[in-house]
């Protein structure tokens, strides 16, 4: 595998981890693909900050490191996409873990801030409690600003998300204003209060929303402590 050029000169697995995906961008870029390959056009439109140049660099170290890969599909009319190979999958469940320790202290979105359809995707995956939805059997349809729409599909135990409608979901939720649906699974306000508020509206019974607040649980990170810690 070849080595990165920038070393924190430390013979540690975490050191090396950094090495190959610590700089600026280039965990989002894992994050987009973790769902599937892409198009460098895609990837681009997902990280829409990105310089192109800064792009092509992130992706040229990650097919050095050996965690990214370029394939051409015969089945796209631009070929050439870009896919996380065996070993730069296995980032996916760091990559959750990592999201769901950061999700923790989000805050409030700041203008200008974007809310990606892979976000959006692997925000339920991050969330999801597998252990509370064992021997559930619930779909939902989740619409966002922007036209977003995502189907939730929860089967004993098991998560499937993808983007579009779902017919015969069991309960549509509209996210009206803001994250109002991550005030919710935060504890932050109850889903009737969310949908007396109007910040959701929903299409089905109040139940199957505060049945999506066990299924989907964000605990928020602890105020900072001032001052220096006495033992």
């Amino acid at each position: 595998m070849t080595a990165p050029t920038r070393t924190y000169g430390q013979f540690c697995g975490l050191a090396r981890a950094l090495e190959l995906v610590g700089e600026r961008w280039a965990l989002l870029i894992v994050r987009d693909l973790v769902l599937g390959a892409k198009r460098y056009t895609q990837l681009k439109a997902g990280l829409p900050r990105i310089p192109p140049s800064m792009l092509s660099t992130r992706l040229n170290e990650l097919e050095a490191s050996g965690v990214v890969r370029r394939r051409v599909r015969s089945d796209l009319d631009a070929g050439l996409v870009y896919e996380l190979t065996e070993y730069g999958s296995e980032l996916d469940r760091i990559l959750l873990d990592l999201g769901l320790w950061g999700a923790r202290s989000l805050g409030r979105p700041a203008s200008g801030d974007v809310f990606t359809l892979d976000a959006a995707i692997l925000s339920l995956y991050t969330t999801f409690r597998g252990e509370a939805a064992a021997g559930v059997r619930v779909a939902y349809e989740i619409q966002y600003p922007g036209k977003m729409v995502l189907r939730v599909i929860v089967d004993d135990g098991a998560l499937e998300v993808s983007e579009g409608r779902h017919a015969d979901a069991d309960l549509v939720i509209r996210c009206d204003q803001g994250p109002a649906l991550l005030d919710v699974i935060s504890g932050q306000a109850s889903p009737a209060e969310a949908v007396r508020s109007g910040r959701l509206s929903i299409e089905g019974d109040l139940g199957d929303l505060e049945l999506f607040t066990r299924l989907f649980r964000l605990k928020t990170a602890p105020e900072p402590a001032a001052g220096i810690a006495l033992r």
